[in-house]
């Protein structure tokens, strides 16, 4: 009997290390310790009271006594909230506007119990400033002013959730994006703008390419005038020097023929040289071009005729001029003569009037007694 005793005791102590363990390395064990991870933090209630802050890594707490809050976030955290409103010219724009915040270990008593949904209240504050902002701006300007729109909801949500334990590091207004039909019609308008502005920029580039072309067309007219007048200088100082050395081997009367001929004769050599037509009118039958030869022939006489007359008539005009000398050097030969004889006459009276005039004597010219 007693052996059935000490049998009994034995199992029921057994069975209470049994259970002692499963407390102590089951439930009792998740009652009494919890973990809490890094950049977070974990408010212990007792009985539904405050008790204390948890911070990262193990801790304790009474089991069936003491309960656990989720764990607070001390991490930048991001919210994002999509607005629709109206413009001050009665556009309705969607808004999407990001929020960064973030709780301070010595906030989170107040971020945890100051506020039921912290997230909710913070989208309506960023309903009523963007809003507010956006009623007062028309829609080019709220494209321009979406930095300032962004400095307001930040300002303003910096001052007002500061108290609650959230710090706002950040506000982002990502975008306005007005209606499809809206969108379509600025960029409608902003194509004819920057059409307009093409336009003007092509034309304003085929101006700039007609007066530079204009100013070279007149450069090179004048540059090819200056060339066509000196080659006709040069043509006519070439002629000139022919014909004075035409002069000078005595054809002068007959040049102008000789130089228009060879005048002729270059521009046909000219033409059929450089002329861009395959045909060259000349005369098709053989007595024109016999005529052509007896013209140059007798272009040739006439000039060698002319040449002859002039001579005949430069002799003609020597010999009268020879005539003309000679009587002119008689004629002064003559009128000397007289000179002479007039003079001895003088002479001759002066000697006799002074052989009269009574001077105490006679002349020893005179009559002697």
């Amino acid at each position: 009997m007693e052996g059935i005793i000490t049998g009994f005791g034995g199992l029921v102590g057994l069975i209470f290390l049994v259970v002692l363990a499963i407390l102590l390395f089951g439930g009792l064990r998740t009652s009494m310790l919890f973990t809490v991870h890094t950049q977070e933090m974990v408010i212990v209630e007792r009985f539904g009271k405050f008790l204390r802050v948890a911070g990262p890594g193990l801790n304790m707490k009474m089991p069936f006594i003491d309960g656990t809050t989720r764990p607070i976030s001390l991490r930048i955290q991001q919210l994002e909230v999509n607005i629709e409103s109206k413009t001050k010219d009665n556009v309705f724009v969607t808004v999407p506007v990001a929020v960064q915040y973030v709780i301070k270990e010595n906030q989170v008593v107040d971020a945890y119990y100051r506020l039921s949904n912290p997230e909710a209240q913070i989208r309506s504050y960023v309903f009523d400033t963007v809003r507010s902002a956006l009623s007062g701006l028309e829609l080019d300007a709220a494209f321009e002013s979406k930095d300032d729109i962004a400095r307001s909801v930040e300002n303003t949500l910096s001052a007002r959730m500061q108290e609650f334990g959230f710090n706002i590091v950040n506000t982002l207004v990502q975008d306005i994006s007005p209606d499809a039909r809206v969108r379509d019609s600025m960029n409608s308008i902003n194509a004819a703008q920057r059409d307009r502005v093409a336009a003007q920029s092509l034309a304003e580039a085929d101006k700039i390419k007609r007066v530079t072309q204009a100013e070279a067309e007149a450069e090179s007219k004048r540059l090819q005038g200056e060339g066509v007048a000196a080659q006709r200088k040069a043509i006519a100082m070439g002629i000139a020097e022919q014909y004075e050395m035409l002069k000078r081997v005595g054809i002068e009367n007959s040049a102008e023929q000789l130089l228009l001929m060879t005048q002729y004769f270059d521009t046909m050599q000219d033409i059929a040289r450089n002329g861009r037509s395959n045909v060259l009118y000349l005369p098709s039958n053989p007595g024109s071009v016999a005529s052509m030869g007896e013209e140059v022939r007798n272009a040739m006489l006439q000039a060698q005729a002319a040449q002859d007359a002039d001579a005949q008539a430069d002799d003609d005009e020597a010999h009268w001029a020879r005539q003309r000398a000679e009587e002119r050097r008689r004629a002064e030969a003559a009128r000397r003569a007289q000179e002479a004889e007039y003079q001895a006459r003088l002479a001759e009276q002066e000697a006799r009037e002074q052989g009269r005039a009574p001077q105490g004597g006679s002349a020893p010219w005179g009559p002697q007694d």
